[in-house]
């Protein structure tokens, strides 16, 4: 069995005051997920951060950003058009017309911490709708268990192309769902059959639920943005030890880390369009 790991260096709330390992400029992200990929990652989750280190969804620093890393190696870019909280949703949703291999899409609106994540369902049904047409496949991250029935019902308007759905459970997002084992077998039995998965575990979960996951036939996430932290009290010196730690657990699991082909194949990504 092939396991997709995918680096998720930067989000949108961590600063270099929380870890001055951070990347947030387009050369330390390139750097960071060419780094990540070397070690065996096949896709990156790309935030995007102004030159202040402010969630952005600037379509320069986007495009500038996905060149970078495109010279560096040939790992698969995920775009996130969640991008933060701050940021409006029409500029959120233009970044799909960079036309990644993947983009984030998230169902629902929420609450996410002390803020508010907007998320219209008539903006999210035209965003589906243009990733459909633009042929970049949706990552769905669902933070909540009436998450999951959203996206069903995106499926069931013909919203989301390709089958099998690509399904991110994010755990620990206060707001959301709590951290803990017993949502994480919940929401794996609920998904629809066939789907592809994986958990991102917030915080001090992150390796405890990484594990399950994998145990439970999921891919992995790994980065910066879901665990500032190595171990307790130890910050952790840049992604790269986040991602190699994940590859060791897959490994000892006897699970093959997969290549970007085999992602592809994986994920049944559409064939990616010149640009």
């Amino acid at each position: 069995m092939s396991v997709v790991i995918t680096v998720a260096p930067t989000g949108p709330i961590a600063s270099k005051s929380d870890n001055p390992h951070l990347p947030t400029q387009p050369e330390e992200i390139a750097d960071a997920v060419a780094e990540a990929y070397a070690a065996g990652a096949s896709v990156a989750h790309i935030h995007l951060r102004d030159a202040d280190d402010r969630p952005t969804a600037d379509l320069s620093i986007a495009r500038r950003t996905m060149d970078l890393i495109a010279e560096r190696c040939p790992i698969l870019v995920q775009l996130s058009t969640g991008v933060g909280l701050d940021v409006p949703y029409e500029e959120r949703a233009a970044l799909v017309e960079l036309r990644p291999r993947m983009a984030t899409l998230n169902p629902c609106s929420m609450t996410f911490g002390t803020g508010e994540f907007r998320n219209p369902p008539a903006e999210v049904r035209r965003l589906a709708a243009r990733m459909r047409d633009l042929g970049v496949k949706p990552e769905l991250e669902i933070y909540d268990t009436g998450h999951l029935e959203a996206c069903t019902r995106l499926r069931d308007e013909g919203l989301l192309g390709d089958e099998p759905l690509q399904f991110s459970i994010v755990l620990g997002v206060s707001g959301g769902m709590a951290a803990t084992p017993e949502n994480l077998l919940t929401m794996v039995g609920r998904l629809p059959e066939g789907s592809v998965w994986q958990v991102i575990a917030i915080g001090r979960a992150n390796l405890r639920l990484t594990a399950m996951a994998l145990a439970l036939g999921g891919n992995a996430r790994a980065g910066l943005e879901d665990a500032l932290y190595l171990r307790k009290g130890e910050l952790s010196p840049g992604n790269l030890p986040l991602v190699e730690r994940t590859v060791r657990l897959a490994r000892d699991l006897d699970l093959e880390i997969a290549t970007v082909e085999q992602t592809e194949r994986l994920l049944d990504l559409p064939a990616a369009r010149a640009t």
